[in-house]
């Protein structure tokens, strides 16, 4: 690990959020931090970029070795200013969250703590996204920093190949429930959707989305699996999205002619 790394640090839930100062604290103990992170929550924005409005920047605080800002974007905005305004180069490492809620399983393509993380590994930066399974804003960060200290510090030692980031989720039990950490695979599910219908005081329709997570995988080696045990969940993503196995077969496209069935 070398000597006071930089280390930038955004989040998705805003910048009051309390586990954003939980993960600005295990940062400071490992180098230089830069946080830039939303002016307000923005859970649920995936990777949304902002094109139709300017984003703006407000230095909160600065002192030795520590910089924070707000900026009024999503969580891939955050990124994007960090590095090519506030710091101008790239930073050693980039940190998410940590997140109140689940990003297990598909939800990763929903969250904007995941996108922040995304965006560092698109710019060759070695990236996590970490979230707890808690949407309480009194949530007990406590029991899951040493081993999100132990994550970092592996982070910092280089052990990510290039354009990939960690989605590490954790369990929201006791420091003595906790069972340590578990690499694994993203799991198999979706989400059972609904859209209510209600209506507004002006006797208007309006529809909330709601609806339960649904699980396919049953194996003892995906992140759900993790999680239900008591597991801190460490799942290494790639941005390459390609399905390897249908490259040849779908290759018959290549050779067939539109106008003859």
């Amino acid at each position: 690990m070398k000597d006071q790394a930089l280390i930038f640090v955004t989040n998705d839930d805003g910048i009051h959020a309390p586990g954003l100062r939980a993960l600005i604290g295990l940062a400071r103990e490992m180098g230089e931090v830069v946080v830039v992170a939303p002016d307000k929550p923005q859970s649920g924005m995936g990777h949304a970029v902002t094109t139709s409005s300017p984003l703006r920047i407000k230095k909160i605080h600065t002192e030795d070795a520590y910089q924070e800002y707000s900026c009024n974007g999503t969580p891939a905005d955050a990124v994007k200013v960090g590095e090519k305004v506030v710091l101008k180069r790239k930073p050693d490492l980039i940190l998410s969250g940590i997140n109140h809620g689940s990003n297990a399983g598909i939800n990763l393509f929903y969250s904007g703590t995941m996108a922040a993380a995304m965006e560092g590994a698109m710019s060759g930066i070695p990236s996590a996204g970490f979230s707890l399974l808690d949407y309480a804003y009194t949530a007990d960060f406590g029991p899951a920093l040493p081993y999100l200290r132990k994550i970092i510090r592996g982070m910092l030692e280089g052990r990510l190949t290039p354009h990939t980031c960690l989605n590490v989720n954790i369990p929201a039990v006791p420091s003595e429930q906790l069972q340590g950490i578990r690499v694994c695979r993203m799991g198999k599910g979706y989400w059972e959707e609904e859209l209510e219908e209600r209506t507004d005081p002006h006797e208007k329709p309006y529809y909330w989305l709601a609806g339960r997570f649904v699980s396919l995988d049953p194996h003892n080696d995906t992140d759900e699996w993790a999680l239900k045990n008591n597991y801190i969940s460490v799942v290494p993503l790639h941005l390459d999205l390609t399905e390897y196995k249908l490259l040849e077969s779908l290759k018959i496209f290549e050779n067939h002619d539109p106008h003859h069935t």
